[in-house]
């Protein structure tokens, strides 16, 4: 029997149609994916079929009968549960109050907190997620918040469970965790839809693959009948070969950057490398490693020291986030909607705050800020409605383009990509790695942040592993692959680096 089925769902947004005639059906103990390029309509589909969205034309049949949401809480009535992919919690609140919130257990009148934490703890120990239920959200990392967020859609029973990213912020220890739960909730006879561009994931969950391109459903059709290649070709239309573009050669062996055992109190120990000029430099290692925070720390914005800092072959103290950006550092945050763009504002004034902020003035250019804008949509390949939209309407791939321009602005030697593709379908991925090759190719310094193993390898002239704060193992030539690096990253072995 059919949960849900779709009836030539359409969905504009003023003159533009993002969704056409949209069928397709989901049955019990059955996961679906949804995949295609950023901005194919994945998100506004989940988004329909869990209430936050009114079709144009269409309608919904749940359990074989026409539907209508007026709103998210009609449609998780018929037990329909949506994740974003953004987040949708209060940082000042306790675990356990997010959770419940809006359907707090009471008893006598009042909250039961004894209850709420104890339903809490138990949604998340289902999730092999240790975090207790009384911390407050703030103290807690982005991939903390995710499985908040699914427990909290568990927390409502629901029948189909929808995800738009769940894994895009998770490393590989709580992606399993997380497939583990979905698992259970498909064989007691639970329905997901989900999205994901690791497609090695859509592969290892799903039963059925829909894939969308331009607004359209171009086929529906058993996971286990297609190949990861085959995805990636229908979603954009063409062939996709050579994801990773060609290595620049040998590195020049002059080093741009050079620290020496930084401390980032609370995260990172006595870290100790060398950034050279032309190079891609990876690092890896499992979510909370420290490597963001390394840098983090490496550009002013958290409290850090070290015994040596050189830049340009000139020692010199730490810099403060504008000094960073003055000597020609730059670093692309891994939280573009947090910390890298300003949603409610448009192209133009997010691409060019960064530099007009830390170069300072008092009067805007706006002519000077269009022209900046007309380029940088053609040199990143930019969609948008119009040059004024806002950069919350854009898709995660084309917010993540200009995140890029606006960090590429001031055309610094010495570039951190924090992962650069997070959230990207696969074509975008495609346009981002050969960006970071040509910048090397032309002898800027780079590192990559990733999760990603391949995109790790694929990318980069060396790899240096975290694990607990340390630099635990650097790999290069054949000794960069996955086993290699999986052994440092989880404690099986560790090396000392020679800088």
């Amino acid at each position: 029997m059919t949960l849900l089925r779709t009836n030539s769902i359409r969905k504009s947004f003023g003159p533009v149609e993002v969704l056409k005639e949209i069928d397709f059906a989901v049955s019990p103990g059955e996961v679906t994916a949804l995949v295609g390029e950023n901005g194919a309509g994945k998100s506004t589909l989940m988004k329909i079929i869990a209430g936050y969205e009114k079709p144009s034309s269409g309608h919904l049949l749940v359990d074989g009968s026409d539907v209508f949401f007026e709103t998210n809480v009609d449609a998780e009535a018929s037990g329909i549960v949506l994740v974003h992919q953004e987040f949708c919690l209060i940082p000042h609140l306790t675990v356990a109050e997010n959770i419940f919130l809006g359907y707090e257990p009471t008893r006598r009148r009042a909250l039961d907190y004894a209850a709420m934490e104890q339903r809490a703890a138990i949604l998340l120990e289902e999730l092999g997620s240790t975090i207790h239920p009384r911390t407050l959200l703030s103290k807690l990392a982005v991939s903390d918040w995710q499985m908040i967020e699914i427990a909290k859609a568990l927390s409502r029973r629901p029948r189909l469970l929808i995800m738009d990213e769940p894994t895009a912020v998770l490393g590989h220890h709580e992606t399993d965790h997380l497939f583990e739960r979905v698992d259970r909730f498909r064989q007691d006879g639970g329905a997901v839809i989900f999205t994901s561009h690791k497609l090695d994931e859509v592969k290892r969950l799903a039963d059925q693959t829909a894939i969308l391109r331009d607004g359209r459903i171009v086929i529906v059709a058993p996971t286990s009948s297609l190949t990861e290649d085959e995805m990636a070709s229908l979603m954009v239309g063409r062939p996709l070969s050579d994801l990773y573009p060609t290595k620049h050669p040998k590195p020049d062996q002059t080093a741009v950057l050079s620290v020496r055992e930084l401390e980032v109190p609370g995260y990172v120990e006595r870290a100790s490398f060398d950034l050279k000029k032309g190079e891609i430099l990876g690092f890896s290692g499992l979510v909370g490693s420290g490597r963001t925070e390394l840098f983090e720390g490496l550009f002013g914005l958290r409290p850090a020291h070290c015994k040596t800092f050189a830049y340009q072959g000139r020692g010199r103290h730490l810099p403060t986030p504008r000094e960073a950006y003055q000597m020609g550092m730059a670093y692309l945050t891994e939280d573009r909607k947090g910390h890298g763009l300003l949603l409610e504002k448009s192209l133009g004034e997010n691409l060019t705050l960064l530099k007009g902020a830390l170069v300072g003035g008092t009067v805007i250019d706006l002519k000077a800020e269009r022209a900046e804008l007309d380029r940088a949509i053609t040199t990143y390949e930019i969609k948008a409605p119009k040059p004024s939209a806002r950069v919350g309407t854009l898709s995660g791939g084309n917010q993540q383009k200009l995140l890029i321009a606006k960090t590429l602005l001031a055309e610094p030697d010495v570039i951190v990509f924090d992962e650069p593709t997070r959230g990207i379908d696969i074509g975008t991925k495609q346009q981002i790695y050969r960006l970071i090759q040509s910048l090397a190719a032309a002898g800027k310094a780079c590192v990559v942040i990733s999760s990603e193993m391949q995109e790790i390898i694929g990318l980069s002239h060396r790899v240096m592993i975290m694990r607990q704060g340390r630099i635990v193992g650097e790999v290069a030539g054949d000794a960069m692959n996955e086993d290699e690096i999986v052994r440092y990253a989880v404690g099986l072995k560790e090396a000392p680096i020679h800088v």
